[in-house]
This record gives C-alpha cells, sequence and structure tokens, in this order.
C-alpha cells in the first residue's frame, strides 16, 4: 500500500503548559521515521464525533491542578460524557493514551486514566495499556514514555504492518533523522517597513509588541489571550517575613493603568514577567543574531503535520529582540531533549557532538535529566557549554521554551481594595544538586521591584476565574490556607468585612499555618483584628481563628491537626449551618491531608463509616461546597 493511500496515524494532545504537546510532537516524530504519516491535532481543533472515523488514535494528555483536565481538552471531555452514546459508539476503533502527571498530587494522571475508562466504556479497544508519565521519576515523564512507545509500535505493526513498512523498530540512517523546522522566518527591510506600513511606530505600543510576538509564538495556544487585559504599576512591595530567616514572602500592591479591570474574589492573575536584558542580549550575541532585524514567524505547510490556522494568515512584522523577550525564555526554562538532539545536528566539535548524541540516546537518558532539568540549566547556558553549535533562528525559535505567563491567587477585594489589585507571592529561591543558586524568574523580578524607582515599569496582566468561586456573604466559610495559600482568603475576608455594615454576614472560620510564631506569621494583625470584637472571625459569631506553627514544637502541628482539634466546630459548621470548605496552598500533600481529616471528622463526628465519610465530601465537591485550588 502507498503512502498517499495511508491513513495517518492520528495524534491529539491536550497540554496546558506545553508538556504534552512536546510529548506528543515526540510520539509523532518517531512514528514519521518509521515511514508512517500523522496527523497531529489539538483536542480543541478536532470534532469529537469524527472519532468514529478513525481507526487509530493515540492521545497524549496532561492533568492540571487537583485533577482537572487542560482547557484544550474540556469540550471534548463533555462531547464524550454524553448519556445518549452507545456503548459500541467507538467499536473498531483503537486506541492508546500516554498521561503526564506528578505523584506529588493527590489525583496522579487523573485525567489520563478518566479518558482511558471512558473510551473502553464507549466500546473502542487499547493498543496497550496506558501509560502513566511522572514528573518526580529521575528521567521526568520521558521515564515512561520511552519503554511506552516501543511497546506502542509494536502492537501497532502487529494490528496493521502497514504503519511501519520497515517494521517497528527501523531507524532511518542519521543524515535522515533531522526534521525540516516547522516554521520560517521572514525578515523584513526597515525601509520597505516605514514606507508601506508604519509598523515601528505603532510597534512601540506595549500591548501591540506584546500581542504580536506572542500571537506568531509556535507556543501559542488557541485558548491563550496574547493581548494583556490590563498593564499594573506596582505601588507597594512589603517584605511579610523576617529577614534572615531562610523564607522571603511579599505582599504586593498594584495600581491599574491606565484603566481598571473589574474581578471577583478567588480570580487569578496572571503576569508576564521581565527577562533579564543583559541575558537576553548575550543570547542574542551567541546566536549571532541582529538584535535590529525585524522579523515575522510563519509556519510551513509541513508534510502530514496539521497546520494551526490561526498562526497562518498575514502577521505584521516585530523587532527580533522583541520578540526574544516577550516569546522565548532564554534566561529560566530548561530546553527540552529534542533541543539537545537537534543540537547534535550542528555542533562541529567531536566531542560536543557525541555528549550531545549520548545524552539524547536512552542510555544517556538519565544523564540528561540531572544536567539539564535537575541544574535548571537555561538555553542560554546550554548553547554556551556546546561553543560549537551554531543554530539557525527557525530551529530556535520552534524549540527554547515559550516565556510562559505566571500565575497568582489574587489577595485583595475591589470592594475593600478600589482600582488595586493585591499579591501574596513567595520569592522562589532554590541550590540545585550542584551547589547551584536558582531564582524563580517572576517572583525575584517583582521583589526586584522598587515602586518608587520603578514609576515606569508597567507589568502586562491577564485576569480569569480560578478554583474558588466567589462565595455570596450569607455562606459559613471553613477555610484551609497554610502559608501563600491565605492570599485568596484574606481578599474573601476583606470582600465580606466590606459588606458586613450590620454584621449579617456569615461567620469565617480559618486555619492557618506557617514555620515559626516569628519568622513567617503572614498577615498576623489582619487575622487577629477580624478574631475579636464580633470580628468575622471571632467566635461569638460563630467563626474562628486557629494557626498551626509547624516548627516551634518538637513535634510538627500543621493545620490538619488544629482541624482535629475542632472537630465538633466543624461538623456542626458542615451538617446544619450548611458552610463550604475552600483549601487554598501547596499541591505536595497538604489538600489530600486535610481531605483526610474532613473525613475523619465528619466519620467521628457524625457516627458514619469512613466510606461514607468520603462519600458526603464528594457530595460537597459536586455541591460546589468544596473547593481546592493548589499549586506546586
Amino acid at each position: 500500500m502507498g503512502e498517499k493511500s495511508r491513513k495517518p496515524l492520528l495524534v491529539l494532545y491536550a497540554s496546558q503548559t506545553g508538556n504534552a504537546l512536546d510529548a506528543a510532537e515526540r510520539v509523532g516524530r518517531e512514528a514519521e521515521r518509521r515511514g508512517c504519516p500523522v496527523i497531529l491535532s489539538s483536542m480543541d481543533e478536532f470534532d469529537a464525533n469524527s472519532l468514529t472515523l478513525e481507526k487509530t488514535v493515540i492521545f497524549v494528555v496532561s492533568t492540571t491542578g487537583q485533577g482537572d483536565a487542560p482547557d484544550a481538552m474540556k469540550v471534548f471531555w463533555k462531547y464524550l460524557l454524553q448519556k445518549n452514546l452507545p456503548k459500541s459508539w467507538l467499536e473498531g476503533v483503537h486506541y492508546a493514551v500516554f498521561g503526564l502527571g506528578d505523584s506529588g498530587y493527590q489525583k496522579f494522571n487523573f485525567v489520563a486514566k478518566k479518558l482511558d475508562r471512558r473510551l473502553h466504556d464507549l466500546g473502542a479497544s487499547a493498543i496497550v495499556e496506558r501509560g502513566l508519565g511522572d514528573d518526580q521519576h529521575p528521567s521526568g515523564y520521558e521515564g515512561a514514555l520511552d519503554p511506552w512507545m516501543t511497546s506502542l509500535w509494536r502492537v501497532l505493526y502487529q494490528i496493521n504492518p502497514t504503519f511501519f513498512p520497515h517494521g517497528p523498530d527501523y531507524i532511518p540512517p542519521t543524515s535522515q533523522l533531522l526534521d525540516q523546522p516547522k516554521y520560517q522566518i521572514v525578515y523584513h527591510e526597515l525601509g520597505l517597513l516605514q514606507a508601506g506600513l508604519s509598523v515601528v511606530s505603532d510597534s512601540k505600543s506595549p500591548a501591540m509588541e506584546i500581542e504580536r510576538a506572542r500571537s506568531m509564538s509556535p507556543a501559542k495556544l488557541s485558548y491563550d489571550k496574547s493581548t494583556p487585559d490590563a498593564f499594573l504599576k506596582m505601588v507597594r512591595n512589603e517584605p511579610l517575613t523576617r529577614k534572615g530567616c531562610g523564607r522571603d514572602v511579599r505582599h504586593f500592591e498594584f495600581e491599574f493603568f491606565p484603566s481598571t479591570i473589574s474581578y471577583d474574589v478567588g480570580d487569578v492573575l496572571e503576569v508576564l514577567p521581565s527577562q533579564n536584558p543583559d541575558l537576553v542580549d548575550a543570547f542574542i550575541q551567541r546566536c549571532n543574531l541582529d538584535p535590529e532585524a525585524f522579523i515575522t514567524v510563519c509556519p510551513k505547510q509541513r508534510g502530514s503535520h496539521l497546520v494551526d490556522g490561526s498562526k497562518s494568515g498575514q502577521a505584521l512584522p516585530i523587532n527580533l529582540k522583541k520578540y526574544v523577550e516577550l516569546a522565548m525564555d532564554v534566561t529560566s526554562a530548561s530546553p527540552r531533549r529534542y533541543f539537545f538532539e537537534v543540537m547534535s545536528y550542528f555542533a562541529t566539535a567531536e566531542h560536543e557532538k557525541e555528549r550531545l548524541e549520548y545524552f539524547v540516546s536512552p542510555e544517556g537518558r538519565d544523564d540528561l535529566y540531572q544536567y539539564n532539568q535537575k541544574e535548571r540549566r537555561t538555553v542560554l547556558e546550554v548553547l554556551e557549554d556546546f561553543p560549537s553549535v551554531q543554530m539557525p533562528f527557525e530551529w530556535l525559535v520552534e524549540l527554547v521554551p515559550p516565556l510562559r505567563k505566571r500565575a497568582f491567587s489574587i489577595a485583595s477585594s475591589p470592594s475593600a481594595h478600589p482600582n488595586q489589585v493585591h499579591l501574596t507571592v513567595s520569592v522562589v529561591s532554590w541550590t540545585t544538586p550542584f551547589k547551584r543558586k536558582r531564582m524563580g524568574l517572576c517572583s525575584s523580578w517583582l521583589a526586584s521591584l522598587d515602586p518608587l524607582q520603578a514609576t515606569g515599569v508597567t507589568i502586562p496582566s491577564w485576569f480569569h476565574k480560578g478554583s474558588l468561586p466567589a462565595p455570596p456573604p450569607s455562606l459559613p466559610l471553613i477555610l484551609i490556607g497554610p502559608g501563600t495559600g491565605c492570599a485568596p482568603f484574606r481578599g474573601f475576608l476583606a470582600e465580606r468585612a466590606a459588606h458586613d455594615t450590620s454584621s449579617s454576614a456569615a461567620p469565617i472560620m480559618f486555619f492557618f499555618g506557617c514555620r515559626n510564631e516569628g519568622d513567617d506569621f503572614l498577615y498576623r494583625d489582619l487575622w487577629l483584628s477580624h478574631s475579636h470584637d464580633g470580628g468575622l472571625l471571632s467566635e461569638a459569631r460563630g467563626g474562628g481563628f486557629y494557626v498551626a506553627f509547624s516548627r516551634d514544637q518538637p513535634q510538627k502541628v500543621y493545620v490538619q491537626h488544629k482541624m482535629r482539634e475542632q472537630s465538633q466546630k466543624i461538623w456542626a459548621a458542615l451538617s446544619e449551618g450548611g458552610a463550604a470548605i475552600y483549601v487554598a496552598g501547596s499541591s505536595t500533600n497538604m489538600p489530600s491531608d486535610v481531605m483526610l481529616a474532613v473525613e475523619e471528622i465528619i466519620s467521628k463526628e457524625g457516627g458514619v463509616a469512613r466510606e461514607a465519610a468520603a462519600v458526603l465530601i464528594r457530595r460537597l465537591e459536586r455541591d460546589g461546597k468544596y473547593h481546592v485550588e493548589a499549586w506546586s
């Protein structure tokens, strides 16, 4: 059967941060290298109704937050959940599922597991057992992806040998392995631009520069908005932790510039960080690029891959240096494995070529993970470690990780803090296994801004709904927010207090946790002021404020311990008051520990078995009375 008559292998992916896209592209590349044509598509660009027309589909999906599907999957998933779909709807369709997750989260790879079960329930046949990538693995998700793909190719070949004309283990000669870049760079003459498009003057608008750079980025997701909702100016930068305690948490206040955007408590603010300009210049110099050039980035109509239609329209040129600053993360993110593979083709020094080829081999996978991800080497640092490599800009645009927006829970109330938005941010820093000091790009940049000196700095921002819906004033609340998890609850409290003129609002029980009372008791005075004199957190109103200082005594005490101490009160709030539970903070163990504590309290105080308590918690989740927002 000729290649033209062979039906391509369909690879559908749903990615939130780009990892699932990377994995899906890897699956596509490996299939094409074995002679199998491929169609690669995001789930939000594929009509779920036409799934029955496919013979073989590979799904690559990530799990976000507390077991949530990526935005790109939500419409597709809703279609699959329709009750009128018959159990034989996908009969004759073969499928395989690979999930990307983090076993530090309670609902590890929950989306991949649900998708696998649903496809099976609709009559589809699994080609191989689902693969579950884990960020905690020494090689990251690729630790599971490599063996899963090996099994996939072999079973696919057994099902239909025409997929791989040379067999499932065939790898073409090295000279044929490098693909063509999927994007091309068009360079524009400055004189023609000035004469014909007025682009040079227009592009000085910050919003237009951001929109232009990010809309033509290969990493642009169809649901992702390129143009900022607002620009912010910092007016306050206040440390909340004791200097020298080993942690640096800041309270930031921003004013809208030039106009206000409405938001609700519980919403999320995304910030586009600024990269170190000296490091951006160093990257441009290392890659022999012209910082004054004007470019457009255009997708190539490439072989068998689908091209995102939204990127194929006429794009207006942008300054090359601005594009790097706004769309390519060259100063903080680590490149992917494929970056090293492409580098190996452009290395002219034999020892560098050998090292790069070893890194991308199965034998070198763990060493690459140690060198790259564990050390969080940046693109610039990697390129400087391999000086003989000169990668064309087309490849750099495609393979350098995109500059990602950083999301923060809003810590203010539009009623109590008009024309402002507040954040509670932990300034991220750590030491790598090789004792290299690392700083989080966005948090360290925000912490470096002096409101008195940085008056000309405007911060591009986007607002969207998070996992914590704004509660009505009449709803009693049980809030659990250790560390910076208290941020959204500062907004909740301020909003409710602003409307509590006649002490008619429902009470709030708040469980806060930190390491030491003297080091990181965030917003101490605020909480205590509301816990006295009939405040919303006062026990006289039916509320309460309870703090766990985990390191102030030999035995560690966490929020769940304080919750168990108040088990009768929590049970009364749930069973008699109809209270809602909101949990926010670190994703590692806290959300699951809190849920176990709630389960124990319901079982003990309600006199029911643990299984029945777990069912009640699921009912609370279903009824919108148990919400979790967790971050890593």
